[in-house]
């Protein structure tokens, strides 16, 4: 029954997502109805619609679903990993860390560097935030508090020495920078997506095959062991999944903040705690919140074009005092 369940809910997900992409491609300053959509996805279409559609605004969408999926995963994960709700590749540093590496990248190659490397220097800079939270917060072992609370110290850290990188390159790149900070999917073109498809399409599909261990972890460290899993090696392993995911799309798309600690919380609500279902749950959930906050940057207040972080940010800090609040509650009662 509860496969049964599991299956309904990914299916209806999908499809879900896949009317969502059809919505978003036909919305926008020139409206396009959905079958003319529809025949230009299948090669039907005509030259002026083609051009709106494939050149311009799908690799947008495509970008958002991506990026969306991917940090929805990192946050499953890390929430399973430090065994805490309230975790999310944003709040403890990890997002701050990978647009760092990605600020100092594209400041320093001077444009000279193709823009393929970005995911791979954000992922860099994503670890080594991820290093130094997880090195401070072992005390034989981790605590979930701890972790979380030197994640926001180093995100406020991450944000000081992102402001710095921003001084010391040449003027034009703060303003360049500054959208892409909030997190924003404006300029996107096939070259990103194709960027990104492979680090999302592998990382993913790794954090699902491996969603098992994270049963165990949440099981506690002393039960994990006793069945004969290595904990450290696992816990290790599952957090440089959770960092990879969030280094490539931070590099692409910026901090788009709070999907990574929503869609978790949402999918649970669906298909429970198991992480076989949690993830890929997940991630969906994620590619339909950033689709939306996107679209809402895109429409609202035509012509301009509002960062999809700007969205997320809206939503997703009230959610975390909604959580934060029912936890102090929980732990009272």
């Amino acid at each position: 029954m509860r496969n049964l369940k599991f299956t309904s809910v990914l299916i209806l997900l999908a499809v879900v997502t896949a009317v969502a992409v059809v919505v978003c491609v036909a919305v926008g300053s020139t409206y396009i109805p959905a079958f003319r959509v529809a025949k230009t996805f299948i090669g039907l279409g005509d030259a002026s619609s083609s051009l709106i559609i494939v050149k311009l605004r799908l690799p947008r969408v495509l970008m958002a679903v991506l990026v969306g999926a991917s940090l929805a995963a990192a946050g499953a994960i890390l929430q399973g990993l430090v065994r805490n709700p309230l975790a999310s590749p944003d709040l403890v540093g990890i997002s701050g860390g990978a647009t760092v590496a990605s600020i100092l990248f594209l400041t320093f190659s001077g444009g000279e560097l193709s823009i393929q490397w970005v995911p791979l220097f954000a992922i860099v800079g994503a670890f080594i935030t991820a290093a130094i939270n997880y090195a401070a917060a072992w005390r034989k072992g981790i605590s979930p508090l701890r972790f979380v609370l030197i994640g926001i110290s180093l995100a406020t850290a991450m944000g000081a020495l992102t402001t710095f990188a921003l001084k010391i390159g040449p003027p034009y790149m703060a303003s360049q920078a500054l959208g892409w900070m909030t997190g924003t999917l404006y300029g996107t073109a096939w070259m990103h997506v194709w960027t990104l498809l492979p680090w999302a399409a592998v990382l993913l599909f790794a954090a699902i095959y491996m969603s098992r261990y994270l049963n165990v972890l949440e099981l506690g460290d002393e039960l994990a062991v006793g069945i004969g899993t290595p904990v450290q090696r696992t816990r290790l392993l599952m957090l440089a999944l959770s960092v990879g995911l969030t280094g490539a799309a931070v590099g692409m798309a910026g901090g788009i903040g709070f999907i990574g600690l929503m869609a978790p919380h949402i999918a649970r609500r669906l298909v429970g705690p198991k992480y076989g279902r949690l993830l890929p749950t997940s991630a969906l959930i994620g590619a339909l919140l950033l689709l939306a906050a996107d679209l809402a940057g895109r429409t609202l207040l035509l012509p301009s074009d509002i960062p999809a972080g700007v969205f997320t940010a809206a939503i997703g800090a009230p959610f975390f005092l909604y959580l934060l609040l029912a936890k102090r509650k929980g732990s009272r009662s």
